[in-house]
This record gives C-alpha cells, sequence and structure tokens, in this order.
C-alpha cells in the first residue's frame, strides 16, 4: 500500500511528533511552512533541497533544524535508494508552545530553550556532534513513547548549545522580489533535466525576457543560463559520487545533452574531468 504523506497536526497525546518514513524517492510533501519548529534526518537518499532563499544539493546523512516559517522541501534523486528501493528519513516536528511550557516547568532547560529559539535560520550540523545526532535519531525509531522523551530532551540539550554548524537556508521575507526568485529556483529544480528557454522561464514568473534577465542578474550575480549551468554540475556531482550510473547516463540525466559539451564543462568548473572527480572521492 502506497505511504500517504500529510502536514504534522498538533498531537495532543504526545509533546512533539515523531515521524519515520521509508517510502519511494517520489513521495515527499511538497514546498511548505509551518509554525513549528523540525529536526530532519537524511538515512537514505540525496537530491537538492529548499531551506528558505537556499537551493542546494543534499546527501545522507545530514541533520537540518528548521525554524517556524521558513520554506523547506526535499526533491530526491530516483536513481539513489537503498536495496528496496526507497529512502528513510525521520523527522522531528516541535510545537513552539511546548518549548515554552518545557522552559517554565524545567529551569534546567530553560537556558537551552531559549538559546534554541534565539536561531532564526536552518542550520545542518557537523563534526562529532552530527555523529552524536544521528545515532540518537536512528534509536529513537525503536524506541516508546517514553523513551523518546527522554532521548528529546538529550537532543534538545545537545542542539541548542552547538557550534558545529553552518546555515543552509534564511527566512524568505515576505517582498516580491523574494517570492520571484524562489519561484524561480523551484522550477529549475522541477525541470533542469530537460532544456528551459527563457520564453518558458520568464512567462512561468509573469515577466517579459528581457525584464526576467536584468532581474536575475541583479539578484544572483549570474546569468540565468550560468546558474543553471552550475545547477547542473552540481547534481552531477551528488550522481557521480552517490551512484553507479557510468558519465554518459549521468550527462543526460542532469540535463546536459552532449557528452563532450558535458565533460568541457565539468572540467572547466571543477577543474578535474567527472571521471577524475568520482576517482578522488573513491580513495
Amino acid at each position: 500500500m502506497k505511504q500517504q504523506l500529510k502536514y504534522y497536526p498538533n498531537n495532543k497525546t504526545n509533546t512533539f511528533h515523531f515521524d519515520h518514513v521509508h517510502i519511494t524517492w517520489d513521495q515527499q510533501v511538497p514546498l511548505h511552512q509551518q509554525q513549528t519548529w523540525e529536526l530532519s534526518y537524511i538515512i537514505t537518499g540525496s537530491g537538492v533541497r529548499t531551506m528558505g532563499n537556499t537551493v542546494e544539493n543534499f546527501s545522507k546523512g545530514e541533520i537540518i533544524l528548521i525554524p517556524p516559517n521558513i520554506p523547506h522541501c526535499w526533491a530526491f534523486d530516483e536513481s539513489v535508494s537503498d536495496d528496496d528501493g526507497k529512502i528513510e528519513n525521520v523527522t522531528i516536528v516541535i510545537e513552539n508552545d511546548f518549548l515554552i511550557q518545557c522552559s517554565s516547568l524545567f529551569p534546567e532547560l530553560s537556558s537551552a530553550i531559549s538559546k534554541l529559539q534565539s536561531n532564526e535560520n536552518a542550520v545542518s550540523f557537523e563534526g562529532e556532534l552530527l555523529d552524536k545526532l544521528q545515532l540518537l535519531m536512528h534509536s529513537m525509531i525503536c524506541q516508546n513513547p517514553v523513551e523518546r522523551l527522554s532521548s528529546f530532551i538529550h537532543l534538545l540539550e545537545l542542539i541548542s548549545y552547538c557550534k558545529e554548524m553552518h546555515i543552509v537556508g534564511r527566512p524568505v521575507f515576505d517582498n516580491k522580489e523574494e517570492r520571484t526568485l524562489q519561484a524561480i529556483h523551484l522550477f529549475i529544480l522541477g525541470n533542469f533535466q530537460r532544456n528551459i528557454t527563457l520564453q518558458e522561464i520568464s512567462k512561468s514568473v509573469g515577466m517579459q525576457k528581457s525584464s526576467f534577465c536584468v532581474f536575475f542578474k541583479r539578484m544572483t550575480a549570474q546569468s540565468f543560463f550560468t546558474y543553471v549551468t552550475e545547477f547542473r554540475i552540481e547534481s552531477s556531482c551528488q550522481m557521480l559520487l552517490k551512484t553507479k550510473l557510468s558519465v554518459a547516463e549521468i550527462c543526460i540525466a542532469s540535463g546536459f545533452n552532449d557528452i563532450p559539451y558535458y565533460n568541457r564543462v565539468f572540467k572547466r568548473i571543477k577543474k578535474v574531468t567527472p571521471t577524475q572527480y568520482r576517482k578522488q572521492f573513491e580513495e
């Protein structure tokens, strides 16, 4: 039976929502934002994620903390999955009211919670802390609700005082230009594997081609086609590292129709050929 995905409702029987999914690559929730905090761990899978104003590649193992009201989604690569052909992730969703109540009821947690709530950006974790978080979140899959609550308090302490992290997305402020740029990013995300014309991308955001080009260059300091080309190269890098597809197959899957051209562009951007790039990470 196909597992249905949905947004997380208020669950009065639990203090936080714990969600473990093992699903096909195309069953993820589309771009959305919530009033809650979200801690997401990618166990299996890779692809491209949107976090607020940022679109980047992601791979398995990452854990991201997302504050309220930051639009986000993950677009998984169809070719990267486990032996069952599925991706797997764990998500913990936390109501802000619960954090406030915790701070009031448990003075020992008030400092940690205050530190957590001061963060406005989506962040990913690194180093030794990431290893600890991965083990803790994975162990929660088999725990009962009381055990998960204990693990959750430990998680809260770890992420609140973390210094091993970096920003992966900032809030999208409610202005027309930011919304337009995000719509462009989402269009690229959904269509980079095929040819994209200036006419269709500009039409998708209600602009003339000339106005679109000026707008995109001003907002990103790049031309549209330079941005798309670099996006395709970064996506192909993920496939080189995470799949066993041939260079020719990756060339087509990442939106290039000509293998020699793909090789030239890849070497210009990455300073090595696709084959060399794959080999240097295998060693």
